[in-house]
């Protein structure tokens, strides 16, 4: 993007929230445009007390939970599992941002929650249901995270899948690369090798797939991660700026798809430390593991690098880390 054109989605990498679309150009269009996704966005508990940070500093460093889920608002449905875990890291100076995926499949010791379930190994993705979904979910996922990293979150967001087909749709679509032929389980779309552009629908159809893959659900979490970054790129492109309509439908939008916790933190103090963040500030990270049959069952084990991966998110040595293990890194 040139230094003229607005700079959209910093709002994204900082809190985690891959629909803040918002245009920091200019100190007074923050102010307005965050006000506006401010009302409009849900807000929700969604950090255990111990997985919470004490004070979140906006210069960093920042350490943000992204849940994607098919069911979050309003709905009864008895299997809520997480579809997507993210960590989103960035360290003091906020010029890189790290975008940790954590695989579903990963064999986790769950703490008890306070609706009654009183904890036991399962896969991670179990978390968010066993606490009950929405709030109560986020926070046994995020206690469970804690339990794992020993880290501490400045924020949250769970993301409605369903509403971020919709953002896809009001940026016109993104350009997704696919690397090997995909066929969708859940509607049979065969995705050929090749660059395309992809509607809300198709990218979302296209970035949960996991089977059949040569890595399985590390491709998954890699596809996810690069629709991120396309959402970034179409964002850069689009002048909503100069369409006050579209750009009030595609606001309304996001706040349909997120529910947030900032930790106390104004979103405007956020996006203001975030607009400084380079265009290719992002990397990809695989949590360094292995799939394992335990007991009939398909699990993720976590590899004695995952230990040394969130040692570095804690310790600030997070681009030594990332230079010494280019196997479990991506740039996006």
């Amino acid at each position: 993007m040139g230094s003229g054109t607005p700079r959209w989605a910093r709002a994204l990498v900082g809190v985690g929230l891959a629909l803040a679309l918002v245009a920091v150009a200019a100190v007074a269009g923050v102010r307005v445009l965050t006000e506006r996704y401010d009302r409009a966005v849900a807000r929700g508990h969604l950090l255990d007390d111990d997985a919470r940070r004490n004070r979140t500093d906006p210069e960093g460093p920042l350490n943000y939970l992204l849940v994607g889920s098919d069911r979050f608002r309003g709905t009864a449905d008895a299997d809520q599992r997480s579809d997507t875990i993210l960590i989103v890291h960035l360290p003091a100076g906020l010029r890189r941002a790290y975008l940790i995926s954590v695989p579903r499949d990963l064999l986790v010791a769950i703490p008890p929650a306070p609706n009654g379930y009183g904890g036991g190994q399962d896969k991670i993705n179990a978390a968010y249901d066993l606490g009950g979904g929405g709030d109560g979910g986020a926070q046994l996922l995020s206690a469970t995270l804690h339990r794992l990293t020993g880290l501490e979150f400045d924020g949250a967001a769970v993301v409605d899948f369903t509403g971020l087909r919709r953002v896809v749709d009001l940026l016109g679509g993104v350009r997704m690369c696919v690397d090997t032929e995909v066929r969708s389980v859940h509607t049979g779309t065969v995705f050929a090798p090749g660059c395309r552009q992809m509607d809300g629908a198709a990218a979302l159809d296209y970035v949960r797939q996991r089977y059949d893959l040569p890595d399985g659900d590390y491709d998954r979490q890699r596809h996810q991660q690069q629709l991120l970054r396309a959402m970034l790129d179409r964002a850069g492109q689009t002048d909503l700026l100069g369409d006050p309509l579209k750009l009030d439908e595609l606001i309304r939008a996001v706040g349909d798809s997120l529910t947030v916790d900032t930790n106390g933190v104004p979103l405007e103090d956020l996006v203001l430390a975030l607009r400084a963040l380079p265009a290719d500030a992002l990397l990809g990270i695989r949590v360094p593991s292995s799939p394992q049959l335990i007991g009939q069952v398909s699990y993720v084990v976590l590899d004695d690098g995952g230990n040394e991966l969130f040692e570095a998110v804690r310790g600030a040595r997070m681009p030594r880390w990332a230079a010494a293990n280019p196997r479990w890194v991506s740039p996006l």
